[in-house]
């Protein structure tokens, strides 16, 4: 079962990137937000529960295992390497660097502790890609 493709997992992804919190709401020349992949797993989480039970994963954070945050790490992270520019979601990653802890907050409030944070690896984010605006050197 290709839980990806039957449940429509990819447009519950978009939709997740899409309704992340946007402080300045006449926008930034950064552009949107990033999501980390546990942020966007306990987001896609809350609306559509059943993508969680179909793939028999937990959200995420230390000692989990396989989890749904990973799941979404690795899925995004393969069609971006395939599509390039051409994939509507972008990664980039939060270095590691001097970073003691990353705490999410879980359902009920429970607090989930990123498993990513002093292993050596970077934390990947996601946002929806955006047209680049016409710069003007003129």
């Amino acid at each position: 079962m290709n839980v990806w493709n039957e449940l429509d997992v990819e447009a519950k992804v978009f939709e997740a990137l899409e309704d992340v919190t946007i402080v300045n709401e006449a926008g930034h020349h950064f552009g949107r937000p990033f999501m980390t992949a546990y942020q966007l797993a306990l987001k896609l989480d809350h609306a559509h529960p059943h993508v969680k039970e179909q793939l028999g994963r937990e959200i995420g954070g230390t000692r989990s295992g396989h989890s749904l945050a990973q799941y979404f790490a690795h899925q995004l992270s393969q069609r971006i390497k395939r599509q390039g520019d051409a994939y509507p979601v972008e990664g980039a990653f939060l270095s590691n660097d001097a970073v003691a802890a990353l705490v999410y907050l879980g359902p009920g409030d429970r607090e989930l502790r990123s498993s990513l944070t002093g292993s050596g690896l970077d934390v990947s984010m996601y946002r929806r890609r955006r047209e680049s605006p016409r710069i003007d050197n003129g």
